[in-house]
């Protein structure tokens, strides 16, 4: 096949996505709240502007599950459109929003210790030492599982200068 007729197919499988996606008609099992904005220092949903996809941040503690947020109980932080479940959520995330924000800004921290921002999903998660973790992938999650100091030392070594590469 040539060059020209690859670039051809890669666009009509390009239109075909948006398309499809823009029609409802997203493939199943595709996440769409995993399509995020990898220039931002929190995973933000590049549609809606929320982060983490809409869910409240503190539910994975207080609930021990994703749980939607709604917009009645939305917050702007430092820059960012968080939604809660409920006031309560909302009042614990103001008072110490560092405790209940994902840590690595909701990027995969095993992609951190390789030194690539990898947005994670708020459907894989762990809350490991009483902080927030979200991954992009079941193999990620199921690795940092097994070591999570191991990954935690590398990613958090590496944040610093991850963070500086991307937008406020």
């Amino acid at each position: 096949m040539t060059a020209r007729r690859q670039e051809r197919n890669g666009l009509r499988l390009g239109l075909a996505v948006i398309a499809a996606l823009g029609g409802g008609l997203a493939p199943p099992g595709l996440d769409l709240t995993a399509l995020a904005a990898t220039s931002e220092r929190v995973v933000v949903d590049r549609y809606t502007g929320l982060a983490i996809g809409g869910f409240d941040p503190v539910a994975f503690f207080t609930d021990a599950r994703p749980v939607r947020g709604v917009s009645e109980f939305e917050v702007s932080h430092d820059g960012v459109i968080w939604r809660f479940a409920n006031p309560s959520n909302r009042a614990f995330f103001l008072a110490d929003p560092d405790v209940y924000s994902p840590r690595f800004g909701g990027y995969d921290p095993v992609g951190v210790t390789r030194g690539v921002v990898r947005a994670g999903t708020a459907r894989l998660w762990l809350v490991i030492g009483e902080r927030l973790y979200l991954f992009g992938h079941e193999d990620t999650r199921a690795a940092f599982a097994a070591d999570p100091a191991r990954y935690l030392r590398e990613a958090t070594r590496r944040w610093a200068a991850l963070k500086e590469m991307l937008a406020q």
